[in-house]
């Protein structure tokens, strides 16, 4: 009997999906097209609450509290419940900014004084400018940190040709809603997938760059250690440098106050290399892990603690 009943429930999940996955898919339009008509600053604050707000009845708050206080044990309860805070705020903020993410960039490289809500320190503009205009290829990694969102923004909108990889999300409609507006000012984007290591490896090999994010767990990833605590890494990037000979950066887009972001290029990463010459695959993903655990000590409330980093 028992059995019969959870069969009937699978039957009855996998009939009502088509018309969940749809209505999740509109309400997600729906949002993102009214967000378009406010605001992009009063937005932001206002989902950053709201993210608080129903972020912490939510099981990721849990997830994140514990990733902290294990990644932070030198810090207090109320630290950690202030970092949290943060994590949530910045979430938020982020799916405000999408709404807005084919205008929001607006920094202009001949004016580079002139007020606005993008900055770049001059050694990353001068590592970016290179990167776009010597005409060969290179890998970037990005991390959940800041807005990663913009991150191929600043390539697009700066001439730096770009294919990115990304994940689409499990509900298609909403899918088609967020692709149409990513497609706006980007570069190429290739889903995550058995045929992206072949076209991201071709990219390279017609000299354009190419981008990932590189900081959750993969089952099936090389081991890394970050933050102490045993994890593993995706080894797509370090497997596409064995290929390509190419420069590796890390790139992120910081969030600063009063709704403005710094754009920050890293300088090379180096790669490790094995006995016999071949690039390492675990010690080169360990470097860049160890770059992005840099960027998250700086900037603890930037990250996004609420997945399963570690298992």
């Amino acid at each position: 009997m028992k059995r019969l009943l959870l069969r009937a429930r699978a039957h009855l999940r996998d009939a009502a999906k088509p018309v969940t996955d749809a209505a999740i898919g509109g309400l997600t339009i729906g949002l993102l097209r009214t967000t378009r008509y406010f605001d992009p600053e009063k937005t932001a604050r206002f989902f950053g609450r709201a993210a608080h707000f129903i972020g912490r009845r939510l099981r990721e708050d849990r997830i994140g509290r514990e990733n902290l206080t294990a990644a932070f044990p030198e810090k207090s309860p109320e630290e950690i419940e202030e970092i949290l805070t943060g994590v949530w705020h910045n979430l938020g903020r982020i799916g405000a900014e999408f709404a807005h993410i084919d205008r929001i960039w607006d920094h202009d490289p001949q004016n580079p004084d002139k007020p606005g809500r993008v900055e770049f320190s001059a050694r990353s503009k001068q590592l970016f400018d290179q990167l776009r205009d010597d005409g060969k290829p290179a890998l970037f990694f990005a991390a959940h940190l800041g807005n990663w969102e913009l991150s191929p923004i600043a390539a697009a909108a700066h001439g730096l040709d770009a294919t990115i990889l990304f994940r689409r999300p499990n509900i298609e409609a909403a899918d088609r809603a967020i692709e149409r507006i990513r497609a706006v000012n980007l570069g190429t984007l290739v889903p995550a997938g058995r045929d992206a290591p072949l076209k991201l490896a071709q990219a390279l090999k017609n000299g354009q760059h190419v981008a990932m994010l590189v900081d959750q767990y993969l089952t099936n990833g090389v081991p890394v250690t970050f933050f102490g605590r045993k994890t593993t890494a995706n080894p797509l990037l370090a497997r596409l440098r064995r290929q390509i000979d190419c420069p590796i950066h890390g790139t992120r887009i910081i969030r600063l106050p009063d709704g403005r972001f710094r754009g920050e290029v890293t300088e090379e990463v180096k790669p490790v290399f094995d006995a016999s010459g071949q690039i390492d695959i675990q010690g080169t993903m360990q470097a860049v892990t160890d770059v992005v655990e840099g960027w998250v000590r700086e900037y603890p409330d930037q990250w996004l603690w609420l997945h399963r980093r570690w298992r």
